[in-house]
């Protein structure tokens, strides 16, 4: 399929992408496969700063001799990497990651950004209700698995993320959230995002309500609703459906630009929308707060994120020039890796649910096997998975951020093997 366009360059970039064949992932999903025992770990007791974990868990790198060394579990990655292990074959390890991200908050009151003391002073992108529902339906776990899971979630969002006052002054502007540090440091709340670092925020991410945020936060409301039905209190259900429906008519309000046609993440401080758009923008597909027209018109603004090698994480912005695909800073500014021309494995699982939510599914095909190929190529050229990859020109490295680029990868690995289940194994896209 060709979508009409007066642009003849984005004409061909939507052309419906070749499909790939079991045989071709055939290597890369081998080597998925036997790679996970490189990246499991297992540390019951504190190891110096490292905390102790009931079960044991997967970290996102694994390279030996390598400057950056993973043992500890980090939130958001944890729900990511389980997309590719929902399956009989690791339910234990699946549901112990789980387990572990509920005993650190447990102990320590926040799901730290990871199981590391010098990392308990902010959390990450909250995920936890998405994660309970994931194993709830996979296993097919209890009611009282499910009430005790969903408990913890409703404390977690109740004192962390709706927290009015330090250690989690989060909410902050009309019943919205932040992100937020115990330091109230700018760049570590930019850190909480899991966004480090992002053209979104200007330095400044204490000022804004993330568009990301709040469109989790409106899915822990939905779920926590479901989950009341489920367990039998209706009265419940319908107090959840109300929050998230203020949630939902406040984000509209703020962040929903009828010029642009989009999500974006609102400044509090300036009361104004920020000017970098990104694909924290289809969040709100992703949670099904979106209305079938706001949908339909986010749709159409996969343009400008979509380039060869699949998603940018924002579109081209002028704080550099791109050079031979490397960004070539300004002076005085710092490093954004989650930012064009790279793409994330993460935002591409979301965005690709997001389009399936609302019947795109000609376009999360598209999205989905242009990510996979992109992959798959430096795969068979390397033999390695990245943390991220330049989808401008996927053939150059992605461009670095703070901290030295990863191969291994945890997520990486897993959305790919998710993809491959969904858009190869299976004939109807889901």
């Amino acid at each position: 399929m060709i979508v009409k366009t007066k642009n003849l360059a984005t004409t061909l970039l939507l052309r419906r992408e070749p499909e790939l064949t079991a045989q071709d992932v055939t290597e890369a999903r081998r080597y998925i496969a036997g790679y996970w025992k490189n990246l499991k770990r297992n540390h019951t007791k504190d190891n110096d700063h490292l905390l102790g974990l009931p079960k044991p868990y997967i970290v996102p790198a694994d390279e030996p001799g390598h400057e950056f060394d993973y043992n500890e579990l980090y939130y958001w990655d944890s729900y990511f990497i389980a997309q590719g292990l929902l399956d009989n074959k690791h339910k234990e390890l699946v549901s112990g990651i789980l387990e572990n991200l509920l005993s650190l908050f447990e102990r320590f009151g926040i799901i730290p950004n990871a199981s590391r003391t010098y990392l308990t002073g902010h959390s990450q992108p909250p995920l936890l209700t998405s994660f309970t529902w994931d194993i709830y339906e996979t296993y097919r776990m209890d009611k009282s698995w499910l009430k005790k899971s969903l408990a913890t979630a409703e404390d977690e969002y109740l004192s962390v993320w709706m927290g009015g006052e330090k250690p989690n002054w989060r909410q902050v502007y009309r019943g919205l959230s932040r992100y937020f540090d115990i330091n109230m440091i700018h760049d570590l709340a930019e850190a909480e995002s899991g966004w480090d670092m992002t053209p979104r925020f200007g330095r400044k991410a204490l000022d804004y309500l993330p568009v990301d945020l709040n469109s989790l936060l409106y899915k822990y409301e939905i779920d926590f609703a479901r989950g009341a039905m489920e367990l039998g209190d209706r009265r419940i259900a319908k107090d959840w459906q109300q929050r998230a429906k203020h949630r939902k008519e406040v984000m509209n309000n703020l962040m929903w630009d009828k010029i642009r046609g989009f999500y974006c993440d609102y400044n509090y401080v300036k009361e104004k929308r920020g000017s970098v758009s990104s694909l924290a923008g289809f969040f709100p597909m992703w949670a099904g707060l979106a209305s079938a027209d706001q949908a339909r018109r986010m749709v159409k603004n996969l343009r400008r994120f979509e380039n060869r090698g699949g998603l940018a994480a924002t579109e081209y912005q002028s704080f550099g020039k791109v050079v031979n695909g490397a960004v070539q800073l300004m002076p005085g500014a710092v490093p954004t890796q989650w930012a064009y021309p790279n793409g994330w494995a993460p935002l591409h699982f979301i965005v690709v649910k997001g389009l399936q939510n609302y019947g795109y599914h000609e376009e999360a095909r598209r999205v989905a096997i242009k990510w996979l190929k992109t992959c798959l190529d430096w795969f068979n050229e390397h033999g390695v998975f990245l943390e991220k990859y330049n989808v401008v020109q996927p053939g150059k490295p992605p461009v670095k951020g703070l901290y030295p680029s990863q191969t291994g990868f945890g997520w990486t690995n897993a959305v790919f093997e998710r993809f491959c289940q969904e858009f190869i194994d299976n004939d109807t896209p889901r």
